[in-house]
């Protein structure tokens, strides 16, 4: 089987089984798809960031090269975003979910096991993966949020509604805990890692709860197409460039190049839906990117092998 087929079947198909499922459920039961929402946002993601960021060990001096490169990288697409913004005159909603959609990727779901694929027998490409996904995360709820606040709500509100997200409090307490080393008591760390595992299938299964209404031609449009170009072609474009400014090589340089590939994050169209800013614009772009980007991926791979190794 070729490296195309292989990350296909083992990252996109269950991907998809689970989006399919989501959409088969939803056009037998019509769930309440902003409860469901409700429960990934304040209970689920939360248990599933904490986990991540209690559990990651790294060197200092690699942690903070990576994450001096991740805060360049970042502000460098939303720099562009914005740009493209505001040349194509798009109009709030369509502009939030275009530059969330070129911006965040998708780093747990389907960033973790690619680097599992490729780094199996080197523990810090996927160790790195891990610090990107974290840190995406934070991205995610942060800047991610307040461009869908941003769109219906204006000062005050917004930080009032950034500080009450469980997700805050859960990077913040997870981080604390780490770095003092303090144990956690099987009987407080079995719940939220069940809380944890149970994220990626419902958030999944949500995202195709979403996409069942959606006609399959409506997703070739050209918001969905732009965002597309944006986080499959130019990103990974930027990353290769900083990723030479900041002298990286070897493995780190490696495992930051492929994960700028990623499709877009799927907690973008989460939030979307919770919010009510462009739901269906969103999903579409989420299910896009994540189609094309079994060619993408892999060609970034390749990439990455010749000039990195």
């Amino acid at each position: 089987m070729t490296f195309l087929g292989l990350i296909f079947l083992q990252i996109i198909t269950p991907i998809l089984i689970l989006i399919v499922i989501g959409g088969a459920l939803q056009r037998k039961f019509a769930f309440n798809l902003r409860a469901i929402s409700n429960l990934i946002t304040y209970c689920l993601m939360p248990a599933a960031v904490f986990i991540n960021v209690y559990k990651t060990e790294i060197e200092m001096q690699v942690l903070m090269q990576i994450i001096g490169y991740l805060i360049v990288f970042s502000l460098g697409l939303m720099v562009m975003a914005s740009l493209v913004c505001k040349l194509l005159n798009l109009e709030k909603g369509d502009a939030t979910v275009f530059k969330n959609g070129f911006s965040l990727m998708n780093s747990g779901n389907y960033g973790i096991p690619v680097s599992q694929l490729i780094f199996h027998a080197n523990p810090l490409g996927i160790s790195i993966q891990i610090i990107v996904m974290i840190f995406q995360n934070v991205l995610t709820y942060t800047y991610g949020l307040y461009n869908l606040i941003a769109a219906t709500k204006s000062g005050l509100e917004i930080l009032r509604e950034l500080l009450r997200l469980p997700i805050i409090h859960a990077l913040i307490l997870g981080s604390l805990l780490n770095g003092f080393n303090v144990p956690i008591p099987s009987f407080i760390w079995l719940p939220i890692e069940h809380l944890s595992d149970a994220f990626l299938a419902i958030a999944l299964l949500l995202l195709g709860a979403q996409l069942a209404q959606i006609q399959l031609k409506a997703m070739i449009n050209k918001m969905v197409i732009l965002t597309s170009f944006g986080r499959l072609i130019i990103g990974p474009a930027v990353s290769l460039l900083f990723i030479y400014l900041f002298g990286l090589d070897g493995v780190v340089a490696q495992s930051l190049f492929i994960a700028s590939s990623f499709p877009t994050s799927r907690n973008s169209s989460t939030l979307a839906l919770e919010y009510d800013v462009k739901p269906d614009l969103a999903a579409q772009t989420v299910l896009f990117t994540t189609i094309l980007s079994s060619l993408t991926v892999t060609v970034v791979v390749y990439v990455s092998t010749v000039l990195f190794l």
